[in-house]
């Protein structure tokens, strides 16, 4: 039984994976890059944007950003699990470094 979010998600791709036959490409090399060219095509979103434009896109472009962002997540947590990484740990060990990294300022 998943116990989070990202477990549902693992067991989803593993099984969409394995049905197609894919996670004989699913080397972490493999993944990695996948991941680059997404995060390069979720910037192609924003390049030309204000700032101000980047909280307020058109219906088309946010749905092309859902969708970068989706395959950025997916690769990742797919990524994760061939090298048999639970992300949700790590990432709460990351924000407490960052938590004493990056102290909230004193007033």
């Amino acid at each position: 039984m998943p116990t989070n979010a990202l477990e549902t998600l693992r067991i989803a791709l593993d099984k969409f994976s394995r049905e197609r036959d894919w996670h004989q490409f699913h080397t972490p090399k493999n993944l990695s890059m996948a991941i680059s060219v997404e995060v390069a095509e979720l910037v192609e979103h924003f390049q030309w944007l204000t700032p101000e434009q980047s909280y307020e896109l058109p219906g088309a472009v946010q749905q092309g950003v859902e969708e970068e962002m989706a395959d950025i997540l997916l690769y990742l947590v797919r990524m994760a699990d061939v090298l048999g990484i639970d992300l949700y740990k790590p990432a709460l060990k990351k924000i407490e470094i960052n938590r004493a990294k990056y102290p909230v300022p004193a007033e």
